[in-house]
This record gives C-alpha cells, structure tokens and sequence, in this order.
C-alpha cells in the first residue's frame, strides 16, 4: 500500500511581528469533500505567551493541543517561568518524531513571544521544526504565501500583521475549496 498524501483541508498561519505574534486560522472542518463542521477550533492557547494552530486530524490535533499545553503547564511549575517558544517547538517536534509507525497526521505552527522575542515554527508530522519570520500550514497556504510574500515587512507589528493575516486567510477562503466560513485571529503578546 502506497503512502497518501496529507490533505490537510485547512489553511493557517503564523506571523513573527515586532511586538508580537499572530497566529490565524479559517474555521471549516473537511472529511474529504464534505464539510463536517463549519466552526472548527483550529488555533489554540497554550500559555499566555505561546499559541498553536493545527491542520489535519481532529484527533490527532485535540491530544496534542491538551498534550502540549499540560507540558507547558509543567515546565512553568518547575522552573518559575513560561517555556520559551523554540523549548516548545523542540518538545512538540519530539512528540511528532516519536511516532514512526502511526504518525499524528498533523501540520503545527507553534508561535509566541518569549525574552528572545516574537516566534513562529512550521512543524511536520515527522518531528520537523522549521523557524520562520511567517509560516503556513495546510491546503490553503500556497494562497496565504502569495499575500505574504508580496506584503510582509520585518518592521511590522501586530495590528498590521493582524490585518495582514485576515487578508492572507481571506485570500485562501476565496481559491481553496477546503478552507472557509470564517476566520480567527490571534494574538500572543508578552513582556519584552
């Protein structure tokens, strides 16, 4: 039996702003061509400096939403201090790796704000983590990266990025038959 390919029906995002992070999501559930839900939860807090969007599995994408935000929760009881966004990534990333056999068949954007800054990391269902200064997850993205590359600045702050990502979501609402009904932004702010 060959591997399918993973089709995510989704579109995310997450941007890494001056002053913060925004993460964003449209909010239809697929199963194939159907529509499944039309108000799915697809970005989710972890911690109040750190946020995850999900693409894929339902399942899949709620264990390890509670799974990361309980290890969250742990690291801060034990040292005092909220995990940074790369400890968070790296854990998420060795979470997705331990699985060989029967892989989470999920596409995570991890993002925050920590002392090192604003954050955003690509995560694939192999343990890949990837940091970017924009990313995008989900059959959908290739319509998000064409308003990214064509409108991200280094210097932009939450309220553009903000802006930035409804057009992006927008974009991919429009042209992505699996993406739609709705978008959510987010935004991840934290002492600098």
């Amino acid at each position: 039996m060959e591997p399918k390919e993973l089709e995510t029906g989704t579109t995310t995002l997450g941007l890494a702003c001056k002053d913060g992070t925004v993460l964003a999501a449209d909010r239809r559930a697929t199963a194939g061509t159907m529509i499944a839900h039309k108000h799915t939860r697809k970005v989710y807090k972890i911690d109040d400096n750190l946020g995850l969007t999900t693409a894929g599995l339902v399942g899949d994408l709620q264990l390890l939403a509670r799974y990361i935000t309980a290890e969250a929760e742990l690291y801060k009881l034990k040292r005092n201090q909220p995990i940074s966004v790369e400890a968070a990534a790296t854990l998420t990333a060795n979470i997705l790796g331990a699985r060989r056999y029967f892989p989470y068949w999920v596409q995570l954007v991890i993002g925050g704000v920590d002392p090192k800054g604003s954050h955003v990391f690509s995560l694939d269902m192999a343990g890949g983590s990837l940091e970017d200064k924009y990313v995008s997850t989900g059959s959908g993205s290739p319509y998000v990266y064409g308003i990214l590359e064509d409108h991200w600045t280094d210097d932009i702050d939450t309220k553009g990025g903000i802006d930035l990502a409804i057009r992006a979501v927008n974009a991919a609402m429009r042209r992505d038959a699996a993406s739609g009904d709705g978008h959510l932004p987010g935004r991840v702010q934290g002492p600098r």
